[in-house]
């Protein structure tokens, strides 16, 4: 060794003395930690579920048995499994400033998917109250384009945007539902929805789709085949504004505008239109105020129009939540909709009029005639612990509510058209489990 290199490395070692206060530094101190291995993609996906069962008695009785105002809670005084429902999902990240791609499929059985099939996708499978569907199936990509925040891309089948409600039942305060979220949104779409994230409070949607609770392919005749009950497309979207008020408060502002009707020789006739052009226009204003960390406010306008019938129904539905501790919450929401020509509203009492309705076959739904709805309700949100079991299972959800639905212009459409109003006392458990 040179004398130069001696000289190099004996000052080195002296450095490194004087850097560690004196003594030299024990040698399991160099050696550098393997940094923690990051998920992989795989263990990122979740396997869940939940199991939901309910009841809802009718203080009138009604004769068909049919709780009329009401959708998923429609059939009176008897017990129903509501959802069973299993979803698999890699969501995307929600942190990612690169490339980032997930997935999301959700099945439903139980008497919900009577009103949530989508078209050509066995709705008639199943001729029962409890039926089976696809809530969900799409594909998901977040794109590091245009803005900071990038835009995220769903294709396949998805749930709309709009509504303070949601056909997933644990993200629901309550049992029953709004005549916003039975009668005035839509539920599912087949189609492309972008997300682009202007910024921290800006959010702008934009998708085409088939329709409302539709796939593809229409030959042009009534039948239980159609996937689309007619040839056109729609348009869904809006804008969301998030973070306002210091993060207090959000706003969701959304449409869905396209030809709903379907392509009959029968509705051609009635609407003297024709359904492929005829628009629907489907709209709706969600705000969510935090007003304590313990109070909660959310305000559901609507508004919706059929060209087609000219036809037009509006309301506003107004959510109390308080959270009385950890585990109990109470909410007491009030709404008012008009049915402005008695052509949205309405009971379906058999197993397939739902979908039949949409095909424009015939069915044995009715309505409600010209009426501008009242719904009151108050009910508990109760989240207690469960002890440690086998079955997966951490919590349960239970949720007793009163309900009072009443005709504001004197009409009668409750109880098969013959009162015009109506007490509900209902319930249900939600009972959710984590396989993966």
């Amino acid at each position: 060794m040179g004398t130069s290199v001696r000289a190099f490395a004996g000052a080195a070692c002296i450095a490194s003395v004087v850097a560690s206060g004196g003594a030299p530094a024990p040698a399991a101190d160099l050696v550098t930690k393997a940094p923690k291995a990051l998920a992989s993609w795989w263990d990122t996906v979740t396997i869940t579920g939940h199991v939901e069962a309910g009841f809802t008695l009718n203080s009138v009785s009604p004769p068909d048995g049919v709780n009329f105002g009401h959708l998923f809670t429609d059939r009176a005084n008897r017990a129903v499994l509501n959802q069973f429902v299993v979803t698999i999902q890699r969501p995307l990240d929600p942190k990612a400033t690169g490339y980032d791609f997930g997935f999301k499929v959700q099945t439903l059985y139980g008497s919900d998917a009577r009103a949530t099939h989508f078209l050509g996708e066995f709705p008639f499978a199943i001729n029962d109250l409890n039926q089976f569907n696809i809530v969900e199936a799409h594909a998901l990509a977040h794109l590091p384009w245009l803005t900071a925040g990038g835009i995220d891309v769903k294709v396949g089948h998805y749930v709309t945007l709009e509504g303070a409600e949601v056909i997933y039942a644990p993200d629901n305060a309550l049992y029953s539902h709004s005549y916003i979220f039975n009668f005035g949104i839509p539920f599912k779409h087949t189609g492309i929805m972008t997300t682009t994230h202007v910024n921290e409070t800006v959010d702008i949607y934009a998708g085409i789709d088939t329709g409302v609770n539709t796939t593809f392919g229409n030959n042009g005749l009534p039948s239980r085949n159609n996937g689309d009950n007619n040839k056109a497309a729609a348009f869904h979207g809006g804008v969301g504004l998030n973070n306002l008020l210091g993060g207090k408060l959000t706003i969701l502002a959304t449409t869905h505008i396209g030809p709903e009707n379907p392509d009959t020789p029968a509705t051609r006739i009635a609407c003297a239109c024709d359904p492929n052009s005829a628009l629907r226009y489907l709209n709706d204003v969600t705000a969510i105020l935090k007003l304590t960390d313990k109070l909660t406010l959310t305000t559901d306008l609507n508004y919706i129009r059929d060209n087609g019938f000219k036809a037009e129904g509006y309301g506003v539905a107004q959510y109390a939540t308080y959270m009385i501790n950890d585990w109990v919450k109470i909410t007491g929401p009030g709404e008012i909709w008009r049915d402005n020509q008695g052509f949205f509203v309405a009971a379906f009492p058999g197993h397939f009029d739902f979908v039949n309705l949409e095909l424009g076959l015939p069915n044995g739904s009715y309505g409600g005639g010209k009426t501008t709805y009242g719904a009151l309700t108050v009910g508990l949100n109760l989240t207690p612990t469960v002890p440690t079991n086998p079955f997966m299972i951490k919590t349960v959800t239970i949720r007793p509510e009163i309900r009072y639905d009443t005709s504001l212009n004197g009409t009668t459409p409750f109880a098969t058209g013959t009162k015009s109003s109506q007490f509900t006392f209902g319930g249900d458990i939600i009972v959710p489990f984590t396989v993966k």
